[in-house]
């Protein structure tokens, strides 16, 4: 089956890199940098780690911030706690009363449906006697003595009814009473407890978020601290280059810590995303993209995004004129659709140097393709570049 230009085109490329790499080293013309290209290398160097520094202190203080919210929330969340274990302490004690109160009118019930013939037959007994209810008990002695005894009986009968339906009413308005107000209890305390218990949820979530927070943090101090080493390396080694006559080594700004702050390379739209299909699907198979496709007139200035040596110029099946520029570190970037070259082979270029004019993708279209390789990987540009407005 034969493979697509732009399928043979990378695997073609990324050959290219790895024989140019090794061709950088020996690569003959002059072996130091001229003095402005060090000069504005070292003033970038020392911009970008004022920048680096200047956001460490911010997250430094951010940090501290968030510690004392921490704190802050960790004793309100103890609070919470402690109310949420009150909450359901009064709660558990409500019910259990509730529960008894409930218990105890349920047998005072069964109690008075059991005597509630005899009262019933006893009121009706009452009602029949009329007034006199007990007293006519007193007609049937035959002495005084029996007459004394029949008097306290009829009295103590007459009393202990009465009593036996007023004391049974009490109880159950009674029971009753306390039956309303822990149930009113009841739903209080477990008003409580629902607050405390929501109380105590969005606090875990604002601890969980603060502590995720600060977890970036550090992640991002300990990179600031790596990318600032790396910088402080390369720009002790720029000044070994242009204080000490006869330093011939070859110095490369590293790229890492630039990510999000590297120029553009030309002035245009993207029209064509990293990792997307370049042409969809043609012939069975699928053509990933591995860098941008930008939109601009033809014949506009392409420039370097970084430091670094050119390892390859010229034309390039399926990108046009292609400049490929080797950054150190495993580091290159790839400008393609190019109407005309600025570079050659072997040539150093600085931020900003123009490596060639726009011109045309293969479909006809003003375009400028651009592809930036991480370890040999490519990666999305998109991420490495400024942000535009």
């Amino acid at each position: 089956m034969t493979k697509h230009p732009y399928f043979r085109a990378t695997y073609v490329v990324m050959a290219w890199i790895l024989v140019c790499a090794f061709a950088v080293a020996g690569a003959d013309g002059p072996s130091v940098l001229p003095q402005s290209p060090q000069s504005a290398a070292m003033a970038r160097v020392a911009e970008r780690l004022r920048v680096l520094q200047r956001e460490a202190a911010e997250l430094a203080s951010r940090e501290k911030t968030l510690l004392n919210e921490l704190r802050k929330l960790e004793l309100e969340r103890q609070i919470r706690s402690e109310e949420l274990v009150v909450a359901d302490g009064e709660l558990k004690a409500t019910q259990d009363r509730l529960a008894a109160a409930i218990a105890r009118a349920a047998v005072l019930q069964a109690t008075a449906e059991n005597q509630r013939p005899e009262v019933q037959t006893r009121l009706v007994r009452l009602y029949k006697m009329g007034r006199a209810g007990y007293w006519r008990l007193l007609l049937d002695v035959e002495d005084l003595q029996s007459m004394g005894r029949a008097y306290r009986t009829a009295s103590a009968l007459t009393r202990l009814d009465r009593d036996r339906v007023h004391k049974h009413r009490e109880t159950l308005e009674s029971l009753e009473r306390e039956r309303q107000e822990l149930e009113a209890r009841t739903a209080e305390f477990t008003a409580l407890q629902q607050k405390a218990s929501a109380g105590r949820v969005a606090l875990d979530r604002a601890v969980a978020s603060r502590t995720a927070l600060m977890t970036s943090i550090e992640e991002r101090r300990d990179l600031m601290a790596q990318l600032a080493s790396e910088l402080e390396a390369a720009q002790q080694r720029l000044q070994g280059v242009v204080t000490e006559p006869g330093v011939t080594a070859l110095v490369l700004v590293p790229v890492r810590p630039f990510q999000g702050q590297m120029p553009w390379p030309a002035d245009g739209i993207v029209v064509g995303r990293f990792g997307r299909e370049a042409v969809g699907r043609i012939a069975g198979m699928s053509v990933t993209r591995n860098g941008i496709e930008l939109s601009l007139g033809e014949g506009r200035p392409v420039s370097a995004v970084h430091e670094g040596v050119v390892t390859f110029a010229g034309p390039f099946t399926a990108y046009g004129n292609l400049v490929i520029i080797d950054h150190g570190g495993g580091t290159h970037t790839l400008y393609g659709h190019l109407a005309s070259l600025s570079v050659n082979k072997g040539e150093r270029v600085g931020v900003g140097s123009q490596v060639g004019l726009s011109g045309r993708n293969p479909a006809g279209n003003p375009a400028l393709y651009f592809e930036l390789r991480i370890d040999g990987r490519p990666v999305d540009p998109l991420q490495w570049l400024r942000k535009q407005p």
